[in-house]
């Protein structure tokens, strides 16, 4: 379960990032917090930049009504979106990280009948 504040014009939430990933992804859900692969490096805000960029676009919101509270220079976050409530925030994530995690968990493949030769 996502660790979410309410906040007065809005929700915050914890992201623990991982830069330098090969991809740009959910990684799950650790203690509370929303785990994020980065392919941006943590240098001049890059990854920060990208954090923003993601959850944006995953969530449908716009950029500006987002922001970095805590955490510039880590790999530890608190996000904050303004217009969204805890309920939005919850069920848009949730359904986000399922669709991540059944791609990194596909279904096992039947085996294939050989034939003898």
């Amino acid at each position: 379960m996502i660790e979410i504040q309410e906040r007065k014009n809005g929700v915050s939430f914890s992201v623990q990032v991982l830069p330098r990933s090969s991809k740009c992804a959910l990684a799950g859900i650790s203690e509370g917090i929303v785990r994020l692969k980065l392919t941006a490096p943590p240098v001049e805000g890059r990854a920060n930049e990208e954090c923003l960029d993601f959850f944006s676009e995953l969530l449908g919101v716009k950029k500006g009504l987002m922001s970095i509270l805590h955490g510039h220079k880590s790999r530890k976050k608190v996000i904050q979106i303004d217009g969204l409530t805890r309920e939005q925030l919850e069920s848009r994530l949730s359904l986000h990280l399922q669709a991540e995690l059944q791609k990194d968990d596909p279904v096992p493949k039947e085996p294939r009948d050989r034939k003898h030769r």
